[in-house]
C-alpha cells in the first residue's frame, strides 16, 4: 500500500507500539551494533555507583532508531527526507514505547508532493522522551 497526499489530512495520527518492554539485552545489543560501549548504558555497577543514575538507561540514538522504524512503516523506505528529534526523558529497561506521528502539512515541494510531521514518541507513562519532525516524498495524486 502506497502513502499517498490525497489520503491524509492535516492532524491525521499514526501510533504504533515500539516495545512492550525495553530490555537490557536490546541495550546491549544496540551497544554492539553501534560501538557505544558507554558504561552508563550496559554496566548496572557503574551507572549506579559511579555516574549517580537508577541504572542502565537506553542510548538516545536506540530510541530515535525506533521512532525511525515507525516512520518508515509508515511512509515506506526511501522516502524520508527529513528527520531530527530532541531528547525529552531517560528510556529505561522495562519501559514500554509508542510513537504518534501527526500529519502537520500536505503539500508539494519542486515537483514532489510531501507530508511534513510532528513525531512523539512516549513511554508507557505518557512520558515524552523523543519530540521531533520528519518530512517524507508521499506518491503523487495524479498519474504521470
Amino acid at each position: 500500500m502506497s502513502l499517498r497526499g490525497r489520503d491524509l489530512a492535516v492532524g491525521d495520527i499514526h501510533e504504533q507500539v515500539l516495545t512492550r518492554d525495553l530490555t537490557r539485552t536490546q541495550l546491549v545489543m544496540y551497544a554492539g551494533v553501534s560501538g557505544d560501549f558507554n558504561p552508563m548504558h550496559t554496566d548496572e555497577v557503574y551507572a549506579r555507583e559511579v555516574a549517580g543514575y537508577p541504572g542502565v538507561f537506553a542510548h538516545g540514538m536506540l530510541t530515535m532508531g525506533m521512532t525511525a522504524r515507525a516512520l518508515t512503516d509508515w511512509v515506506g523506505d526511501g522516502r524520508l527526507v527529513r528527520y531530527g528529534v530532541r531528547f525529552r526523558s531517560q528510556v529505561w529497561p522495562g519501559d514500554a514505547l509508542t510513537a504518534r506521528l501527526t500529519v502537520t502539512a500536505v503539500r508539494e515541494s519542486d515537483g514532489q508532493d510531501l507530508v511534513d510531521l510532528e513525531v512523539v514518541t512516549v513511554n508507557g507513562d505518557g512520558i515524552e522522551v523523543i519530540s521531533g519532525y520528519a518530512t517524507a516524498r508521499v506518491d503523487q495524486d495524479h498519474d504521470g
